[in-house]
């Protein structure tokens, strides 16, 4: 049952539930702030009233008031009560928002469009923590330009994280450190037409954008069909492959194991390249996270990760782990587009995953989005079918005939929620199944269940 404080001469209802420890009452003040509850300047109690108010230690308040503070939602000062910082609620977030960290998703109250993680749940604590860490330790040439590889400190850590939570063979000096997938894809597909490549195949439905990182490069691009078990590997006919073998975008099926061990065999027996992109393989929920395609022809495929989906898009950092014939291409093609490494955002990565930071956030953010995609699956009406494993942070839905997904998507943005269409992942018009892509990662956790139940009434009939 949730509660409520009275203390300093006002009353504020609080959703908190006794028993619930810190990280409850944090949640709760959490969601007065956003609320408007607890408006911009409002005096919060003392620590120790609210701890006698609520019957728990004055200690675990002050943790609260600590994270909350470093978090942005409250502000202190030498002698005076904890206030509220000037945080948006909800209802002026349209009015006071600058420009959205998506530029493409459209403007709408509930943003339900995939490709991003709930950007409230990054670990500001942890990464200030460590960001402290890594300047208090740091030696001054950490500040002038960084290794073209990346930070030889992150390629160690990332070798080590990503051989034992994906099964990567991942040496350090096979791995350049890049700014996202898109960058990355960028500098391999102009290593690819430098060789004499003609053509890149991608999966049938993919993302359009990945593509068109590609055919800029000057590059065709062709299609290969995705059914109940991944890419179609025996219809392969290209000198390279771009493939999310462990939850395919946007159907989100599995790459089924005769068919991992196909594309290893076809990729090392045609000198064929198969490029991984594995942009959401640690959020398995129905079980162990399928190992990387990786480790069945390491000198045949590329590995690519980012922090996108695991920590927020704005760090821009993703790695490739390269066979070794193109470790150096690679960075002379990152290198001629003038980019350099953020070194100390490096360093910071690093430290989090090597103090186990990275791995803890991971694990709470994946019980946090299977709650969520449990609920949302739980609500939906009959006729709406929901398609892949259980992993990641979006799901397709599949349309039940005489409802087409422009439809749906258009009512749902009349009523302020952004949703994706799956039209737009295919090539061509031939066999096209009508469906929407989920983003149910996307909102902050206050804005998750408005932003289903709006959209369970735009497509229960």
């Amino acid at each position: 049952m949730a509660d409520s404080w009275s203390s300093s001469g006002w009353d504020v209802h609080l959703d908190w539930r006794p028993g619930s420890g810190r990280q409850g009452l944090a949640d709760a003040v959490r969601r007065a702030v956003r609320d408007g509850r607890l408006g911009p300047g409002t005096a919060l109690p003392s620590t120790r009233a609210l701890a006698k108010d609520l019957g728990i230690a004055r200690g675990t308040v002050t943790r609260v008031y600590a994270d909350l503070t470093v978090e942005g939602y409250l502000r202190t000062s030498q002698g005076a009560p904890t206030r509220v910082a000037a945080v948006s609620s909800p209802s002026s977030l349209k009015e006071k928002a600058g420009p959205r960290a998506a530029p493409w998703v459209p403007d709408a109250r509930w943003d339900l469009y995939p490709g991003r993680p709930d950007l409230s749940s990054f670990p500001r604590a942890a990464w200030l923590s460590a960001t402290r860490r890594v300047l208090q330790e740091a030696p001054a040439s950490v500040f002038d330009y960084g290794d073209q590889h990346g930070s030889a400190v992150l390629r160690e850590a990332l070798a080590r994280y990503l051989s034992r939570s994906r099964g990567v063979l991942a040496e350090p000096d096979r791995i350049i450190v890049c700014g996202g997938f898109s960058h990355g894809l960028s500098a391999l597909a102009r290593v690819l037409h430098e060789r004499g490549d003609a053509e890149v195949a991608f999966e049938n439905p993919s993302l359009p954008q990945f593509r068109d990182h590609v055919t800029r490069a000057g590059l065709e691009v062709v299609a290969v069909p995705v059914d109940e078990h991944g890419l179609r590997v025996s219809e392969l006919d290209s000198p390279a492959v771009v493939v999310t073998p462990a939850h395919q975008y946007p159907l989100g099926v599995t790459l089924a194991p005769e068919r991992r061990t196909a594309l290893a065999r076809w990729a090392t027996g045609t000198g064929g390249l198969a490029i991984e992109d594995d942009y959401d393989g640690e959020f398995r929920f129905d079980r162990r996270p399928v190992g990387a395609l990786q480790a069945l022809a390491p000198e045949r495929v590329v590995y690519a990760g980012t922090v996108s989906k695991t920590l927020a898009p704005a760090l821009r950092i993703g790695w490739l782990v390269l066979p070794r014939f193109l470790v150096e291409p690679v960075r002379a093609a990152l290198a001629d587009t003038g980019w350099r490494p953020p070194v100390v955002d490096h360093l910071v990565l690093a430290e989090m995953l090597n103090s186990g930071a990275y791995d803890r956030h991971v694990r709470q953010r994946r019980l946090a989005y299977r709650r969520r995609r449990d609920r949302l699956l739980s609500l939906l009406p009959p006729g709406i079918t929901a398609v892949g494993i259980s992993a990641g942070l979006h799901v397709l839905l599949l349309l039940p005939a005489g409802l087409s997904e422009e439809q749906v998507v258009r009512a749902a943005l009349r009523e302020s929620v952004a949703i994706d269409g799956l039209g737009r992942h295919w090539f061509g018009e031939a066999e096209r199944l009508p469906g929407v892509v989920l983003g149910y990662a996307t909102p902050a956790e206050h804005a998750f269940g408005p932003a289903i139940e709006t959209l369970m009434k735009v497509i229960t009939p």
